[in-house]
Formats: structure tokens, C-alpha cells, sequence
């Protein structure tokens, strides 16, 4: 791929930033004998010279028509969804209406939905995400947006959501124009994305992963949506490091007019080189904190472990000596425990395994849910364990 996967404007030659050793995906977690020929890859991000989106210039992830959480039973990620959800359907008068989550995983979040004046229904490409839904009680099909002029099961609908689905499409536009044309007039949507603000601003470089082909600021955002025949009405930051917005489906009239005056119209966007001089100098602030603790740890003859086999996590784990000093990496989701992180190769244990083997130190990689997995360390494995945390460049004493 060398062209913009928002507007197919060419590329330029030269990437932004270079990530070695990257994870090759965050969701295909290499077993006992996949770990075996696993290795980290070089990601190249770049910067669109027209539309500003930036975006790994590389083909996407098998799975990325697949939604696939592991945080999506979360108390904090669950309130987060409830509050969204009360104030789409009170602001803008949708009890009784249609509702459909185009990429609804196991259906975490559709479920919230019920508890409201809705109708509730999903779609999810994965088809034993779906029969989970299915048995859940949820009206979930197998189904994806595959083309433009797609007619969508039990279609149309009054409003659709999309929950940090976008960043891994190849083709966001044709994904956007499907949803739009199985809407009702003026019918209303939410979506959500990893914000690129967050990331130049705390200069995480380690939020980069090859799942997430594309990065969106708010600009971008809004113009990859304006220009696929949504009005946006409301944009925030939430949970500190992702970006929500509510639309409208345009009607024809509107799309003309934008079409015309877009011309007119560029992009302000994040300055490339603040991009730049953000993911240079987090990567070297974290690496250099990240090898003084362990240079520490090691004169202590103590030892460490992390919290997180997220996307982060794994990234950490695969560009810092983590990979070789770290003991294991906690995470609750059972379908990664008894596997291995890709790239660095440290295995993914659940929580109960530190009973057995416990650390001195264990360092949370996942930055919406830091204060959360804090409570549950303190909770579970007593106070004599030090808690620290990764969610900007530098590591954070709990």
C-alpha cells in the first residue's frame, strides 16, 4: 500500500517514524509452537500530504473485518458506554428507535445498550463472536461491510455505532458510505477512535501497533466522515486517550454543497514535525526509564512483571529490554493466557499465576484502565507489591 487508504493520495517516500522490532499483530498471540517462528517486523508510519491522515504504509491484519476485546467487560469501559449511550438517546430523541453496532464483537456493548428505550441489534464478521452474542440473547448475524451499496440485514436503522473499529480498516470510506446508505433520513451514529492527539501529546510510541493501520486526530476524523456523507455535531476526548464524535446522515443537498465547497477547504491537522519530534523523543524517554529501572531492579535482585496484554503491552515488551527481563505479562482475558507475547516472546499468564510465582514490581501497560487494575493488584496480591504505570513516556509510581 502506497497510496492513502482516506482519500488514494499518494504516499510521500519518506516515513515519519520507523518502529523496529513491532509486534506483527495484537490479536493473532502466538502459541508453544507458533512462538517458535514468530518475529517482530519494521513498521514505517507515514503522513497523507492531502487529507493529513497518518497511517502505516503496510497491508492490514488477516482480521481486521474481526472485533475482538478484551476490555470490553471492564467496569470503567462499561460506565463509559452507559453514559455515552444516555446522552445520544436523550439528546437527540431517539427512544424507540433502531440501533445496530456495525463490528460488535461478542456483543459487550450492545448489552449495555439494552438497558435502554432501544432496539437493539449487531453485526460481527467473526462467526464465533457471534454465536457468543447469540447465546447471550442478542440479535447478532455474521455480516461486514464489504461494498459501498451493501444492503444490511434487517436493515435500515435509525443509528449505528462504531467503537474503535475504523483505525483497522484499509478502506474506512467504503465501510462509512455502507453504513450511510442502510440509514434512515437524517439517522444518527457514534463513533469512536485512538486519538493521534494523545499519542503526540504524551509521546506514547508504543501505542503503535500494525493492527491500527491509521491514526486519526480530530481533523481527520471529521473529514473522513464529512466527506462520506456525515454531519458531525459533537466531538470530545474520552478516557483520556480515544475520540468520540456524534453525526447526522447528510441528505443529498448537503453532500453537493460539502462536495463543492471541499475544493475550498484543507486540513489543519497535527504539524508532521511535532509528530515526529513526539514518538523520537517518547521512544527514547521510555526505553531510557525503562532500562534505569531495570538497571535498579537487577542491583536489588528483585524482579518484575507486567499488567497488560494489550497492544501497548506488547509493543513495550517488544521495543524496550522488558523482553528480556521481565518475568510474565497478567492479563484477564483467557483466550491470551498460556500463550506468548509476539515478538518479545514473554508469557501471558492470568492474575492467580503471581500466587505461585510472585514479583516485587509489576508495571500496568494499559492506559484507560490503569487506576482500575491498581485497585484489583492492591485487592489481590497485598501492598507489599510496587505498582507502576505506563501511560504517557515516562513510568508513574501508584
Amino acid at each position: 500500500m502506497n497510496c492513502c487508504i482516506a482519500c488514494g493520495k499518494k504516499l510521500p517516500n519518506e516515513a515519519l517514524f520507523v518502529l523496529n522490532d513491532a509486534p506483527a499483530s495484537a490479536q493473532n498471540i502466538p502459541d508453544a509452537v507458533e512462538v517458535l517462528e514468530d518475529k517482530g517486523i519494521t513498521l514505517g508510519l507515514y503522513k497523507c500530504p492531502e487529507c493529513g491522515l497518518v497511517q502505516f504504509d503496510c497491508e492490514p491484519v488477516s482480521y481486521y473485518r474481526d472485533v475482538i476485546r478484551a476490555g470490553g467487560f471492564s467496569t470503567t469501559m462499561t460506565e463509559l458506554r452507559r453514559t455515552q449511550y444516555r446522552h445520544l438517546i436523550e439528546t437527540y430523541h431517539l427512544e424507540g428507535k433502531k440501533f445496530i453496532e456495525v463490528g460488535c464483537g461478542r456483543g459487550e456493548f450492545i448489552n449495555v445498550l439494552r438497558e435502554f428505550p432501544v432496539d437493539v441489534y449487531g453485526m460481527e464478521h467473526k462467526p464465533d463472536l457471534v454465536e457468543i452474542a447469540k447465546e447471550s440473547g442478542l440479535f447478532v448475524w455474521q455480516e461486514f461491510p464489504e461494498t459501498a451499496d451493501q444492503v444490511f440485514a434487517n436493515g435500515p436503522y435509525d443509528a449505528f455505532l462504531s467503537f474503535n473499529f475504523l483505525e483497522h480498516q484499509p478502506h474506512p470510506d467504503v465501510m462509512l458510505k455502507a453504513i450511510y446508505h442502510n440509514l434512515t433520513d437524517g439517522g444518527m451514529g457514534l463513533v469512536t477512535v485512538p486519538a493521534l492527539e494523545y499519542i503526540v501529546d504524551k509521546g506514547s510510541y508504543y501505542e503503535l501497533i500494525r493492527d491500527h493501520i491509521a491514526y486519526y486526530s480530530f481533523d481527520t476524523l471529521r473529514e473522513l466522515l464529512e466527506s462520506n456523507g456525515f454531519a458531525v455535531l459533537e466531538e470530545e476526548m474520552i478516557n483520556r486517550d480515544t475520540i468520540s464524535m456524534i453525526v447526522r446522515k447528510k441528505s443529498l443537498a448537503e453532500m453537493e454543497s460539502r462536495a463543492a465547497e471541499k475544493s475550498a477547504m484543507k486540513t489543519a491537522d497535527t504539524e508532521q514535525e511535532d509528530i515526529v519530534d513526539s514518538l523520537v523523543k517518547g521512544h527514547a524517554c521510555t526505553t531510557g526509564e525503562v532500562e534505569e529501572l531495570l538497571r535498579e531492579l537487577k542491583e536489588e535482585n528483585k524482579t518484575i512483571a507486567l499488567w497488560g496484554a494489550s497492544h501497548q503491552g506488547f509493543t513495550l515488551a517488544a521495543t524496550t529490554p522488558l523482553r528480556d527481563q521481565a518475568s510474565y505479562i497478567i492479563d484477564s482475558a483467557p483466550f491470551k493466557q498460556g500463550r506468548f507475547a509476539p515478538s518479545s516472546h514473554l508469557p501471558i499468564v492470568a492474575p492467580d499465576h503471581f500466587l505461585e510465582h510472585p514479583v516485587d514490581v509489576i508495571m500496568i501497560v494499559a492506559p484507560g484502565y490503569s487506576d482500575e487494575i491498581a485497585g484489583v493488584i492492591r485487592t489481590r496480591f497485598g501492598s507489599d507489591v510496587r505498582v507502576l504505570t505506563l501511560r504517557t513516556e515516562h513510568i508513574e509510581q501508584l
